[in-house]
C-alpha cells in the first residue's frame, strides 16, 4: 500500500542505483513502491542495472536503465535529457553515486585518487544537481533533490580524508542549492546514513577491522554497542528517509541534513 500517493507518476532519477542489494537500488525500489517512474543510473554495469530495473517492472511500475559516468559532465547532461525524452520531465533526483573504496592515509593517497573520490562524490553530484535544477526551473512545477551524504559528512575517520572531505562538501552544496532553488519550489536535502549493510559496508568492515587489529566479528560487535538502537543501518532505513523527503509531507523541509544512524550521530 502506498504511503505517499502523491509520488505516483512522478519521474525519479537515482544515480548509483545499478547494483542489486546496494543503497541506490533500495532507494529506486522504494520510490517505485510509491508508483514513481524510476531511471536507474550507474556506470556500465548493464546486466546488473537491468536486474534492478526488471525487479521494479515486475511490480508493475515503469523503469529504465541509463548508463552514466558521473565524472563526465556531458554524460550527466545526457542522462537528464534522455530521462526528459522518455518520460516527459523530471520530478526527483536522488544523488547517490559515490566512491567509498579508496581508503588510504593522507601521506599515501595520490592526487589522482583524491580527485577520483572528490570527482564522483562532489563534482558529479554538482553536475547532476545543476542539470536537473535547470529542468525544474523550466518545468515550473517544483521538484525534490535528495543528496546521499554520510556520517562522514559530520565526523572524521582515519584513512578517509578524501571521502570525508567530499561528504562534508555535499552538505555545503545541499545548503546553497536549497537557498538558490527555494523560489522555484524545489527542496534540497541530504541524508546522512552511518554504516549500512551493503557490499561497500562489508568491504569497510574488513578494512577497518584490520586497521584496528580486530576480527570482523569484534568490529561489528563494537559498532552495535556504540549505536543506541543497537544495530547497523539497513538500506531500507535510508530508502524510507528518501521517500519521506520526496513526499508532500516534507514540502517545508529544505537545506537539512537528516541523520539515519540509529542515534550514533546526533549533530
Amino acid at each position: 500500500m502506498s504511503q505517499y500517493p502523491e509520488l505516483s507518476g512522478k519521474v525519479a532519477i537515482v544515480t548509483g542505483a545499478g547494483r542489486p542489494g546496494g543503497l541506490g537500488s533500495a532507494i529506486a525500489q522504494r520510490l517505485a513502491q510509491e508508483g514513481a517512474k524510476v531511471v536507474v543510473a550507474d556506470l556500465d554495469t548493464v546486466q546488473e542495472m537491468q536486474a534492478v530495473v526488471q525487479e521494479i517492472i515486475d511490480h508493475g511500475v515503469q523503469a529504465m536503465a541509463l548508463p552514466c559516468n558521473m565524472l563526465n559532465g556531458s554524460a550527466v547532461e545526457k542522462l537528464v535529457a534522455d530521462t526528459q525524452a522518455a518520460y516527459g520531465g523530471v520530478d526527483i533526483l536522488i544523488n547517490n553515486a559515490g566512491v567509498g573504496y579508496l581508503m588510504k592515509p593522507i601521506v599515501e593517497m595520490s592526487l589522482d585518487e583524491w580527485d577520483t573520490v572528490l570527482g564522483v562524490n562532489l563534482r558529479g553530484m554538482f553536475a547532476a544537481t545543476q542539470a536537473v535544477a535547470k529542468r525544474f526551473m523550466a518545468q515550473g512545477r517544483g521538484g525534490r533533490i535528495v543528496n546521499i551524504a554520510s556520517q562522514a559528512a559530520k565526523s572524521g575517520f582515519p584513512h578517509a580524508s578524501a571521502y570525508c572531505a567530499s561528504k562534508h562538501g555535499v552538505l555545503g552544496l545541499t545548503r546553497v542549492a536549497a537557498i538558490e532553488l527555494a523560489e522555484h519550489q524545489v527542496t534540497v536535502n541530504a541524508v546522512c546514513p552511518n554504516h549500512v549493510t551493503t557490499g561497500l559496508g562489508a568491504w569497510q568492515n574488513e578494512y577497518f577491522s584490520k586497521l584496528l587489529g580486530k576480527s570482523v566479528e569484534q568490529y561489528l560487535a563494537d559498532m552495535r554497542a556504540r549505536i543506541p538502537l543497537g544495530r547497523a543501518g539497513l538500506t531500507s532505513d535510508t530508502a524510507n528517509a528518501c521517500a519521506f523527503l520526496c513526499s508532500d509531507q516534507a514540502q517545508y523541509i529544505t537545506g537539512e541534513s537528516m541523520n539515519v544512524s540509529g542515534g550514533e550521530e546526533m549533530h
